[in-house]
């Protein structure tokens, strides 16, 4: 299968996880670019090592694409996807005022409609496997945290067409990073349509929460924490909590 904007796809009706056998072939030489689309996972994975219920119905998916950077660089591709899942959402619910939960989770009144996962699977050149969990159709039931979809919010519509809606809203956004050059317009995009900045958050260093207001993104894209003390604090990974993502999902639960 060839998408309109040229991409290769190959899909699966069942499989352990996208992300895994976009490992699998970059180990074989594959360097894409190449979608690897999923009717359901038995295995799939989200950040921070959790489970990803992948039942049919909604879009599983990852891209294997290849960058002419090295790690550094590839760390920004996070902020890339999740700008690119804002722009189709906000596109098929204009009403639905979606903002983007760092790093990358783009949530609905607080509650999340994708999964992002980004990770380097090769090295010469760095292949990057973006896996992106959307919810069509339905939302998985007993999560740590609020889902939702978009037939939860009334849009019927088919897993395919949004799937080609993403391809053509994340290549979008890839010409526009332009391999990390074009990373400040990227930035200053994410931070308009990012959750709290400047208002209260708090984020777990080991066992150690350490409370500040959002101040925005460094270049590197590490969250900045600023302190009661006035100094910053950059937080490049863990779990943050966010006081308005709190308001919003009181207001809606």
């Amino acid at each position: 299968m060839i998408l309109p904007s040229g991409n290769r796809v190959v899909h699966f009706e069942r499989i352990d996880s996208t992300n895994a056998e976009a490992r699998r072939l970059a180990d074989g030489g594959e360097r894409g670019p190449i979608w690897l689309l999923a009717d359901e996972q038995t295995h799939g994975r989200g950040r921070l090592g959790r489970s990803w219920v992948s039942e049919p119905g909604n879009l599983y998916a990852t891209f294997v694409f290849s960058i002419a950077g090295g790690p550094e660089v590839a760390a920004q591709v996070s902020f890339i996807a999740a700008l690119a899942v804002h722009d189709l959402v906000a596109a098929l619910l204009p009403n639905s005022r979606a903002c983007i939960k760092w790093p990358n989770d783009v949530l609905i009144g607080g509650a999340k409609i994708c999964g992002l996962l980004a990770e380097v699977v090769a090295q010469s050149p760095v292949t990057i496997a973006l896996g992106c969990g959307f919810n069509v159709t339905h939302a998985p039931a007993a999560t740590p945290y609020p889902v939702t979809s978009l037939a939860d919010h009334g849009l019927s519509t088919s897993v395919e067409s949004v799937f080609q809606e993403l391809d053509a809203r994340f290549l979008n956004r890839l010409n526009i990073w332009n391999e990390g050059r074009g990373f400040s317009t990227i930035r200053s995009d994410w931070q308009a349509h990012a959750c709290g900045i400047g208002e209260a958050a708090e984020a777990v260093i080991g066992n150690q929460p350490v409370r500040g207001t959002f101040h925005g993104l460094a270049d590197d894209g590490a969250l900045i924490l600023e302190l009661p003390d006035a100094t910053h604090r950059h937080i490049h990974s863990g779990e943050v909590r966010f006081a308005t993502i709190d308001a919003m999902r009181k207001a809606t639960g």
